[in-house]
């Protein structure tokens, strides 16, 4: 459908076809709305590839899509010393993003929307109560508009819709993320179904490195919101540790990574953010896909509230639901790498942590589900009072 000036217009227009941007519009189109969703062709987000069964379940994820399963994570110590934490029952899914997105995208095509290869650069306005979005076909390509009632803006940390139309966006808490795509080892200490995470502060003084299978490759990766950090020298230490130095390298990508939501997601007018743009990458993990993904789906809802009723206060409901839903694990999680992660003395007895039993399970219990367990007060408070005890150093790392 087109104006008199040509313009096509639409119900919605999601910037940012990732996962959050691509859940909205398959979300949106499957309830019968006409929604356009603009990708910057080209671009692979870097990211370890984790999504929990959770994940898998609601978003019915194929199985051709997991590239790997993980039973086990290793976590090892500045000292070296490594503590292995088994899933137990079940699996941790890996995929990868090259082919992960566009698969999103595509079934969003599929459910009904309209995808274009689109660089966004501006929300223009005009009486007829609709934002203009103006936006590019490729870089220095021809300029298109498209008109619609709202606009969700799932277009990352560093996200142009948001840094033009959310006060703070460009306040964002972030830490920069890289990972290099290696090919799989050949020897048989490779394991296929183990993801190491190095808590050193070598390869990350704020965060943590990875090495993350993804069956014929592997990510192995860093980040740290350190200016000055050489990123890519801690990776090459990384790798030459490990006897990945020897591995082709298929490619290399690096991005800005929130480690907190924003405090508003809504300019109470015609637009939403979603995904990285909100913010919602957890804090300590920096794991991102589940919270993307969910993201997006609460934008579709609250989206469809507002395009129903008209009203601009249901914009405000996709981060409300979001917040009481997964804001305490957020906050936890941020105060966990506040205290952990700030010396290798302090990331050592974190590691020792790790090997008891009822952090193992709690850990696994709430990451594979995305849900506080509370049927276990009694193991909540053992593993506080075993917090305190290593933090004020009442017990050896």
């Amino acid at each position: 459908m087109a104006d008199h000036d040509g313009c096509e217009i639409f119900d919605v227009v999601v910037v940012g076809g990732g996962p959050s941007g691509a859940t909205a519009a398959a979300d949106l189109a499957a309830s019968g709305h006409r929604v356009l969703l603009l990708d910057k062709a080209g671009r692979i987000k870097p990211c370890g590839g984790a999504i929990p069964p959770r994940l898998i379940r609601d978003f019915a994820i194929p199985d051709h899509l997991l590239v790997a399963r993980i039973r086990s994570a290793r976590m090892v110590a500045p000292s070296a010393r490594h503590v292995d934490m088994p899933v137990g029952d079940g699996f941790v899914g890996m995929v990868d993003r090259e082919h992960f997105d566009p698969f999103l995208r595509e079934r969003a095509v599929l459910a009904g929307a309209a995808l274009r290869d689109g660089l966004f650069e501006r929300i223009s306005r005009d009486g007829a109560g609709l934002a203009t979005v103006h936006y590019r076909a490729g870089k220095g390509g021809e300029e298109h508009r498209a008109r619609a009632r709202l606009v969700i803006g799932a277009d990352g940390a560093t996200s142009a819709v948001g840094r033009a139309e959310i006060p703070g966006h460009a306040r964002m808490r972030q830490v920069f993320a890289y990972h290099e795509i290696v090919q799989r080892p050949a020897d048989a200490g490779h394991d296929g179904a183990r993801c190491d995470v190095y808590y050193q502060g070598r390869l990350s003084p704020d965060f943590y490195a990875w090495i993350f299978p993804h069956g014929e490759t592997v990510s192995v990766g860093t980040g740290s919101a350190r200016k000055g950090f050489s990123l890519r020298g801690a990776i090459r230490d990384l790798r030459a540790g490990t006897g990945l130095d020897a591995c082709e390298t298929i490619r290399r990508e690096g991005a800005p990574i929130p480690l907190k939501p924003l405090r508003r997601w809504d300019n109470g007018r015609d637009v939403l953010l979603a995904g990285d743009a909100a913010g919602v990458v957890a804090p300590a993990s920096g794991e991102g896909i589940y919270y993307a993904m969910l993201g997006g789906r609460l934008a579709a809802e609250a989206a469809e509230a507002f395009l129903a009723t008209g009203d601009v206060r249901a914009l405000a409901l996709a981060r409300k639901r979001f917040m009481r839903l997964h804001g305490r694990v957020f906050w936890i999680l941020g105060m966990m790498q506040w205290v952990w992660y700030r010396s290798d003395a302090l990331r050592e007895r974190f590691v020792a942590i790790c090997k008891d039993r009822d952090v193992q399970q709690l850990t696994w219990d709430a990451y594979m589900n995305k849900e506080l367990v509370r049927a276990k007060p009694t193991a909540h408070a053992r593993i506080f009072f075993k917090d305190l005890a290593h933090l004020f150093r009442w017990v050896s790392p």
